[in-house]
């Protein structure tokens, strides 16, 4: 039996299990138990068909999804309006993702070398550097297979470390298989629906599938071990967010226990499961912080090279200065222990405006010749359609919580 080919998707699911995951999955667990695991199989059908679009779309015209939207529009005004919108959202929203990233990975470390009883001063900024200059290393050696195996090992590691944790809490597994399946949507749960389908389809990772994939597969006989690679890898990614929200659904849920954020879920573990969890657990954060920490700079880059008509080579120089930038931000905020509220304040509305725009640009550029005997079928766009209109009403949601309207 032939072992389907893996690659561009496994830096997909590498971007959206990021320590944002693990925290709004870890709050849902711990908050509402298994009755919101739904949401994550509609997360991963509606991620599944929009990167099967976006990976399509980079094999066919073996140009990413910034240049063909760049391309698409030919009235100046317009198009100066469409590449504002998509450089303002994703140097702001990647800038302010990566903080979180960073400070994710950091917080891993932490928790594992506690538990090894190793004392580390000034963790909250050596950690961070340390996180910075290990994905440096890896951007800056401009190979795109160094990049992908690091990125399929921290995805192994992080995959290994959160199943791992998920047995040995013990799972309740008739409840768990039920949930799937029953649509609940406890009091005061919707926004937590929202943030559980928003931190699985990104934006961001439309880019960054579509240019990764036209640098991985060269012909449209191709798009088979594109499928092939997307069906492994986000499913993946998927079973990673249901074995973190299991996890703490039965540390927390309808226990005396109050969770706060991520950092409370290692230290509770401990007692209930022993120390061998904290650790897993503290590994599988580190992985989630760093593979995201990669692959955000990357996806800014492979995005504003496209939009704005640049050489997208990962040795261009001005494809270095963009993922330079968006580390830096990330370093410099994570490192100095800022709270920047009003940059993900920004970063949530741009990522509202952002994640249906490009939906529908993506929609109506795979219905175009560019595309050719290999534009959708009724079946893709039907699918599509009902996606983007979801995240339309996740986006106006969002926006509205934003300015605090809800």
């Amino acid at each position: 039996m032939k072992l389907p080919k893996i690659g561009p998707a496994f830096l997909v699911t590498a971007a959206f299990i990021g320590p944002g995951t693990v925290i709004t999955a870890s709050m849902a667990g711990a908050n509402y138990g298994l009755s919101l695991v739904w949401a994550l199989l509609f997360a991963m059908f509606a991620t599944l068909i929009l990167q099967e679009m976006a990976a399509r779309l980079g094999i066919v015209s073996q140009q990413g999804l910034g240049e063909n939207i760049r391309q698409a529009f030919t009235q100046p005004f317009v198009k100066s309006v469409v590449v504002f919108l998509v450089v303002s959202a994703i140097v702001v929203g990647n800038g302010a993702y990566q903080s979180g990233n960073i400070s994710g990975a950091s917080l891993g470390l932490v928790g594992v070398t506690e538990q090894l009883g190793w004392q580390v001063n000034f963790s909250n900024i050596i950690f961070p550097i340390v996180i910075g200059i290990i994905a440096f290393l890896l951007l800056i050696t401009g190979s795109y297979k160094v990049i992908e195996r690091a990125l399929v090992v921290l995805v192994g590691l992080m995959s290994v470390a959160f199943v791992v944790t998920f047995f040995l809490s013990d799972p309740q597994w008739q409840q768990l298989m039920t949930s799937f399946v029953a649509f609940k949507l406890p009091t005061g749960a919707t926004l937590t629906v929202i943030a559980l389908i928003g931190t699985t389809v990104v934006p961001y990772n439309l880019f960054l599938h579509a240019s990764t994939a036209s640098k991985k597969w060269h012909s449209a006989k191709e798009i088979s071990s594109a499928r092939q690679d997307l069906f492994v890898s986000i499913p993946l990614g998927a079973l990673i967010s249901v074995a973190i929200l299991s996890t703490a659904a039965s540390a927390f849920f309808g226990q005396q226990l109050s969770l706060q954020s991520a950092a409370d879920l290692a230290p509770a573990l401990q007692p209930l499961f022993g120390e061998s969890a904290s650790i897993f657990l503290g590994l599988g954060l580190f992985a989630a912080g760093i593979s995201s920490a990669i692959t955000a700079p990357l996806a800014a880059a492979f995005a504003l090279s496209g939009i704005l008509n640049l050489e997208k080579s990962l040795n261009a120089l001005g494809f270095k200065m963009t993922w330079m930038m968006i580390l830096i931000i990330g370093v410099v905020v994570s490192s100095a222990g800022f709270k920047p509220v009003a940059v993900i304040w920004f970063a949530q509305v741009a990522n509202g405006v952002l994640l249906p725009l490009i939906s529908i640009f993506l929609l109506w550029i795979m219905n175009t010749r560019v595309l050719g005997e290999h534009r959708n079928n009724l079946w893709q766009n039907i699918a599509a359609i009902v996606v983007i209109f979801i995240t339309l009403l996740l986006s106006g949601r969002s926006l509205m919580s934003a300015f605090g309207l809800l």
